[in-house]
């Protein structure tokens, strides 16, 4: 459940570095820059999309405008498996062994009858 985010590769002119253009802005206008060697701070979307996508491993850095990330990979990194993935369940909540909430579980009180 959750709002699948649609995600295409594009290529680039610079060795080691691949762009993706997605279905969602993440910043608006602005710009995010993100570093391997710097810690990620905030719980945005593209906050999240950084940590993620470094969690990974094999990217350098993470830059990130509306709906348009850039990452430039490791020296040496294997490819782009699994990127697309991450930047696709970026707004997927409930996972498989995730319990979906319910009214009772927001202080709603009893939920509401089935018909």
């Amino acid at each position: 459940m959750g709002q699948p985010v649609s995600v295409i590769e594009k290529p680039s002119s610079r060795p080691g570095v691949v762009r993706f253009e997605i279905n969602r802005t993440l910043t608006g206008t602005g710009h995010e820059r993100y570093r391997k060697d710097q810690p990620v701070e905030g719980d945005r979307p593209p906050d999240v999309l950084a940590r993620r996508l470094f969690e990974r491993g094999g990217i350098d850095n993470v830059h990130i405008n509306s709906n348009v990330i850039t990452l430039d990979l490791s020296k040496g990194a294997q490819g782009t498996d699994g990127i697309a993935e991450i930047i696709e369940d970026l707004y997927t909540y409930y996972r498989p062994g995730v319990e979906v909430p319910t009214p009772e579980s927001f202080g709603g009180g009893e939920a509401a009858p089935a018909d």
